[in-house]
C-alpha cells in the first residue's frame, strides 16, 4: 500500500522560506511522476510543481523563480524549497504520486504566510 507523508509546513512571515518534504513508501518511487498541489480555503486544488522520473520539472507561473521541486530516489522523498513566500501562498500543500494507472495523495501540510 502506497503512503505519502508530508512535513515541513508552518507559519512564517512574508519573505521567509520553507522546505516541504514528502516521504513515500509502498511502491516504486523512482517510476512515479511526483508533484505538489495546494488548496486555499474556498478554492480548488491547483498544481504548484511537478517532477517526472527523468528529473524534468514544471511550475505554476505564480511560483516560478521562487519554488524549486527536487527528488531523492534513494530516500524515496520529494522536496519543495519555497523562497520569498507571500501571503497568497497560504494553503494546504499536498504531495501527489502518479503512475500510468494510479494516483496517490498525502494528507497535506498547512503553510501559512502572515505578518
Amino acid at each position: 500500500q502506497v503512503q505519502l507523508v508530508e512535513s515541513g509546513g508552518g507559519l512564517v512571515q512574508p519573505g521567509a522560506s520553507l522546505r516541504l518534504s514528502c516521504a513515500a513508501s509502498g511502491g516504486t518511487f523512482s517510476s512515479w511522476r511526483m508533484a505538489w498541489y495546494r488548496q486555499a480555503p474556498g478554492k480548488q486544488r491547483d498544481l504548484v510543481a511537478s517532477i517526472d522520473r527523468s528529473g524534468s520539472t514544471d511550475y505554476a507561473d505564480s511560483v516560478k523563480g521562487r519554488f524549486a521541486i527536487s527528488r531523492d530516489n534513494a530516500k524515496n522523498t520529494v522536496y519543495m524549497q519555497m523562497n520569498s513566500l507571500k501571503p497568497e501562498d497560504t494553503a494546504v500543500y499536498y504531495c501527489n504520486a502518479a503512475s500510468i494507472s494510479k494516483n496517490y495523495w498525502g494528507q497535506g501540510t498547512q503553510v501559512t504566510v502572515s505578518s
